[in-house]
């Protein structure tokens, strides 16, 4: 029976309501562990910006493994990092890693799916930058949000939470299928391949191949 180390990344901003937070990262884990219990856990409080190298949670994790002969489990791939080279270099050294939304990943969708990480995490930043930069320019006030009740803080967050999973799919699954695409694929290969590692449309379906070209034709220029 294999053996897992679980590990988690929290950030040190509040992430409880992102499904990023600790326990939405233990829940997502367990349920998919099911009845086996890791062996050891490791948490860290870090920045997303972290590459990991200096991360002495991720440090004992791969220790741990590697002592162990165990797998690394992640609730989702930027949790361990969203550095291209670093994860390149975990797979390299043969540490194999699981992860939990993609558990039907492979080492080429894995490298897809870091580089992803790794360019939100450089639009979120620029985007906050500019966004922050031309409010101040307008005279807002940063910071002060009294006009926001709990029901619509409550509101505003969920719209956003979901949003975003469903951003963060399409990306995924468009740029899968334009590298799949660019490789000679069929639409028809490639709508198949996707069904397979689990994918779904926004309605939590399965992709037919018209909304796979649909994609191509979105992400393809990107």
């Amino acid at each position: 029976m294999s053996k897992f180390v679980s590990y988690y990344r929290v950030s040190t901003q509040k992430q409880g309501n992102s499904g990023l937070g600790l326990e939405a990262q233990k829940s997502t884990i367990q349920n998919y562990l099911k009845e086996i219990e890791p062996i050891a856990e490791f948490t860290d409080i870090e920045s997303g910006t972290s590459k990991g190298n200096d991360r002495q949670g991720l440090k004992d994790a791969i220790q741990y493994c590697e002592k162990y002969n165990a797998k690394l489990i992640i609730a989702k791939l930027d949790r361990l990092s969203r550095s291209v080279s670093f994860i390149a270099q975990l797979m390299e050294n043969d540490i194999e890693f699981v992860i939990c939304d993609q558990p039907q990943a492979n080492r080429f969708t894995i490298h897809i799916f870091s580089a992803l990480a790794e360019q939100e995490a450089r639009f979120i930043s620029e985007r906050t930058k500019s966004a922050l930069a031309e409010l101040k320019k307008k005279g807002v006030k940063l910071g002060s949000p009294q006009n926001l009740t709990d029901q619509s803080r409550a509101n505003s967050l969920e719209v956003r939470k979901q949003n975003a999973i469903q951003n963060e799919n399409s990306r995924k699954a468009g740029a899968l299928i334009v590298s799949f695409r660019q490789s000679g694929k069929s639409f028809y290969q490639i709508t198949k391949e996707i069904n397979e590692l689990g994918f779904k449309t926004r309605t939590n379906k399965p992709f037919h191949q018209a909304q796979v070209k649909t994609l191509f034709d979105r992400y393809k220029i990107i």
